[in-house]
């Protein structure tokens, strides 16, 4: 079998981490030995083994004396810091494994090369770059967290056949089916933070949790200016830690962080600075189209997910408009259409065949 085929392995078990990891990246790990995997494993949650030390946990006990003569494929740098766990690195070099291919190198500034160093050093041989956009795709929240100081941003809306995002009254009004709404509860599992604006949190009260899919809620993010919102409403329940941004205090009560800033050109930014120094890799932003098109003229978003229903609504508010964008791929749900859209301003290309 070919480098590409361990590492889109590595791949595919790294992915099995997605929404349990961050802030760390998904990452798997293969060891093989004469073309025969005799080890896997990726990082199950934050705070757990990396990628490596259960690929090598994994190895059967018939099979031990085979590592110091066995390749280990991993899509990401293996880490040279103590942190929660220990360098992977140097544990790769006391196993005395002979080669370590790697997609990408790290861009945390406390691994950084380092850890390919340590391997060097170590007399392992190391080759890197290959699948290197696809394993860069996998972690793109990852590498834009490290790379531009701010999480990676989503932007997610439904419209209608003739380009509506909701009625002219500002009522709910569902554009797309069943299956599409369970998908986006699926990705919400999958970031760190989710966004509405006032307008959407106290007309469609909604709850902005992950509860048609199995994981974890992303943090609650609602601009409420004037903290006009009823007390009432869903965002003000236990269900997820929720931040309320506005002009009037800051404080925090129970679950709920009332986040104080001037509501002027410097809040977007200023949000973003928070959420990166919190740690919260991603942020979907779901609406509505004031907010979302406040984001895409600070040209802060790097993808947008869009759905089109079979409805029509006449007379209604235009969906938002994009700029710069360039289209990445796009599927038919049963009876809606999703578009994706990568920034061109983006750091990372679209490699095709890739999912979200």
């Amino acid at each position: 079998m070919s480098a590409e085929y361990y590492m889109q392995r590595c791949l595919t078990l790294g992915e099995q981490g997605k929404g349990h990891t961050a802030p760390n990246p998904m990452v798997g790990a293969v060891l093989v030995h004469n073309d025969r995997i005799i080890g896997e494993g990726w990082h199950h949650y934050y705070g757990a083994d990396h990628a490596e030390v259960n690929c090598l946990k994994n190895v059967k006990e018939e099979d031990k004396h085979l590592i110091p003569d066995s390749t280990m494929y991993v899509n990401l740098e293996p880490c040279a810091h103590q942190g929660i766990t220990p360098p992977c690195a140097n544990r790769l070099a006391k196993e005395g494994i002979k080669n370590v291919v790697i997609a990408n190198k790290d861009p945390f500034e406390q691994v950084s090369g380092r850890g390919i160093e340590i391997l060097k050093q170590a007399g392992i041989s190391v080759t890197t770059g290959i699948l290197e956009a696809e394993a860069a795709w996998v972690n793109r929240r990852f590498f834009c967290f490290h790379s531009q100081k701010q999480p990676y941003i989503i932007l997610k809306w439904a419209q209608t056949q003739d380009g509506f995002i909701a009625p002219a009254d500002r009522s709910r009004s569902q554009i797309t089916g069943a299956t599409s709404n369970q998908l986006v509860h699926k990705w919400r599992t999958e970031e760190a933070a989710i966004m509405v604006g006032t307008t959407t949190a106290t007309n469609d009260n909604p709850q902005l949790t992950a509860r048609l899919w199995e994981g974890n809620h992303p943090l609650r993010i609602v601009l409420d200016r004037s903290l006009t919102i009823p007390a009432t409403h869903h965002i003000y329940d236990d269900t997820a830690a929720t931040w309320i941004v506005n002009e009037q205090k800051e404080a925090l009560e129970g679950n709920i962080h009332f986040a104080k800033h001037v509501f002027d050109g410097t809040l977007l930014p200023w949000l973003m600075r928070r959420l990166y120094e919190t740690k919260k890799l991603s942020l979907i932003v779901e609406g509505g189209a004031a907010l979302l098109n406040s984001f895409i003229t600070h040209g802060l978003w790097d993808e947008a997910r869009i759905f089109t229903g079979t409805s029509t609504i006449i007379n209604g508010i235009p969906a938002p408009m994009l700029q710069n964008e360039t289209e990445a791929f796009e599927k038919t749900i049963e009876q809606d259409h999703l578009k994706a859209f990568i920034n061109k301003n983006n750091l990372f290309s679209y490699p095709l065949g890739m999912e979200l």
